[in-house]
């Protein structure tokens, strides 16, 4: 009796390893898979829970051997993506990919030049190593800018409960083949070339650069490890995260600024429930005057102090319900602080933040930390189509709905909807609406800002804003997509976050008056060579300008001229209408 319980112990331990899956995430720059699970997703093929990003590679796997079990159901063009995706994904389907050109042919290991890997797979381990290279030119009447980047990814997973993996980029902008009528030194090409930084209201990737000759040069690395189950996963990893349905921009977390270290945990232990947690330490980029590092000058005998920034860390959740089959509805709340030690009560995962900080602040009457909710739905239930719309809370209270308050809520709301297949094959439209109210985003305190590294965590255009955007997607054959797509920002009056005036800031009108306003049509075209190979080519026209402001200035406002505002949120490289074609290629992403 005793020999047959062991055997039964000794069963469900193997299967239930055997049920593990690897869980590496695939970053979000590989659009190309994204919009391909999602175009299953809404022609009804699969079911995603797409609030939370990125995927692991596991489950974009699993989603596509669903969707092969169904292929009477996909058209030629998307059978065609299928296999090709599925070469991709291979050794997280248990195969070997076929790569075109081997300099091996193993069974268990693969050495291909193109696409360029090594491969190993065993019952235990496996390993993917790739290289990263890549280069695109933009070029308008402003002149030329190259943009470059190289470097090296490698995942492994390791008896099939433990993922591995890490990439690093060294990615740089090239000023110096700026026109001179615009930028007639040396130091203003090598500031043109940076066309992302903080206060810009592009949705370019956030960067920190380092000190360069000739443009804009800065490094990426992401990576980490995680142990994992069918049901869930407890990691420590640097990357991109993005919170909220979206195509173009989150609202909520838009993963637009730097990556930064994190623990992470999701558990998902039925179809119906889903929980994702984190607990980040972010970049204050706030100098704290009694933190600095001590060095002796030996020459006279005197010391400089080397200030270091505050601390600043983040913990949210969500918790995503489906109550009905391709119906998600998701709940969260985060909260920032920036005390000198990470706070244990804020790693419970499932925990109402805003209380656990009036628990620790309230009692000595000090100034508390920096919290919101946010609230997430999507909707594939009407075949061909995905309805959504995601609200991110800074702060909010019942009295500011009465009509007789002049105040709004902090509170920023994201609309929109994708007809996939339909009435056209291949063919989808996209149109999204956001909308930011006054100081939504902003603390009176810069140390717990939503922001890191000084870029917003939510929409890239910040508060006082809204964006219309529209696109239309055709994917005529295998691995190439074109888009056409129409995008309107607009800024209104921008204010800073003041105490003494909040009441007279938040009674303002939102967007009465534009201080900057963006108009961008595009056309891309994006075709996957191979596996891991993107060549691109985007057509765009632009028209950025400020404006002046017409009405008297109030406390708390930042009041500048057409041009200030201009400089302010748009690079100069995309100053006025501009005509901008880029040219590029890479190998890795």
């Amino acid at each position: 009796m005793q020999i047959k319980r062991y055997k039964s112990l000794i069963f469900a331990f193997f299967w239930f390893v055997s049920v593990f899956a690897q869980d590496i995430p695939e970053h979000i720059s590989y659009t190309r898979i994204y919009d391909f699970v999602d175009e299953l997703a809404i022609d009804g093929i699969v079911e995603v829970n797409s609030v939370i990003k990125p995927y692991s590679r596991n489950f974009i796997a699993k989603k596509l051997a669903e969707a092969s079990k169904k292929d009477s159901l996909l058209n030629k063009r998307q059978r065609s993506d299928l296999k090709f995706f599925m070469s991709e994904f291979a050794i997280e389907l248990d195969t070997m990919p076929k790569a075109y050109v081997h300099w091996t042919n193993k069974k268990s290991f693969d050495l291909s030049l193109i696409q360029p890997q090594f491969i190993y797979h065993d019952k235990y381990f496996k390993c993917q190593v790739r290289p990263i290279v890549g280069m695109d030119l933009l070029y308008n009447r402003k002149g030329l800018i190259i943009k470059r980047w190289y470097g090296a990814d490698i995942q492994m997973d390791i008896v099939k409960h433990v993922s591995v993996w890490g990439s690093i980029r060294d990615i740089s902008f090239n000023g110096n083949y700026l026109n001179d009528t615009y930028f007639p030194d040396q130091y203003a090409k090598i500031n043109g070339a940076k066309i992302s930084k903080p206060g810009f209201l592009n949705d370019l990737p956030g960067c920190a650069y380092k000190e360069s000759n000739y443009g804009g040069d800065y490094s990426d690395f992401r990576g980490g490890f995680k142990a994992y189950a069918w049901w869930g996963s407890l990691g420590l990893v640097k990357d991109n995260i993005v919170w909220g349905d979206n195509y173009h921009g989150s609202n909520i977390i838009s993963g637009q600024a730097p990556s930064f270290p994190m623990i992470t945990l999701n558990l998902k232990p039925c179809k119906w429930f889903e929980f994702n947690y984190i607990h980040g330490w972010m970049v204050s980029n706030v100098i704290d005057s009694s933190y600095y590092y001590t060095e002796e000058q030996y020459t006279d005998s005197t010391s400089k102090r080397h200030y270091r920034p505050m601390n600043k860390f983040i913990a949210a959740n969500m918790f995503t319900f489906t109550p009905y089959p391709k119906l998600n509805i998701s709940i969260g709340n985060s909260i920032v602080y920036a005390e000198r030690s990470v706070q244990a009560i804020y790693f419970i995962p499932f925990a109402f933040f805003k209380s656990l900080d009036h628990l620790l602040t309230k009692d000595l009457r000090v100034e508390n930390q920096n919290s919101q909710v946010f609230i997430n739905i999507s909707s594939r239930n009407i075949k061909h189509l995905h309805l959504y719309a995601s609200f991110f809370i800074d702060e909010f209270s019942i009295n500011r709905w009465k009509s007789t308050n002049k105040e709004r809520n902090l509170v920023s709301y994201k609309a929109g909807f994708n007809l996939s297949n339909w009435p056209v094959k291949n063919l989808a439209v996209n149109f999204e609406y956001t909308r930011s109210n006054i100081l939504t985003y902003k603390h009176s305190i810069d140390a717990i800002t939503w922001a890191s590294n000084d870029y917003n965590l939510g929409h890239y255009l910040g508060d006082n804003s809204q964006e219309f955007f529209v696109s239309v997607n055709y994917k005529p054959i295998r691995s190439l997509n074109l888009n056409l797509s129409y995008t309107n920002s607009q800024k209104g009056r921008d204010y800073n976050y003041i105490r003494t005036n909040t009441k007279e800031i938040l009674s303002q009108d939102v967007l009465k008056e534009f201080t900057y306003q963006n108009e961008i049509v595009a056309l891309k075209a994006i075709y996957e060579v191979w596996n891991n190979a993107y060549a691109i080519l985007n057509l765009e026209y632009n028209n950025a300008r400020g404006y002046d402001v017409q009405s008297d200035p109030i406390e708390g406002e930042n009041r500048l001229t057409a041009q200030g505002y201009l400089d302010a949120f748009s690079p100069k490289f995309y100053q006025g209408e501009n005509w901008t074609l880029t040219v590029g290629f890479s190998i890795g992403f």
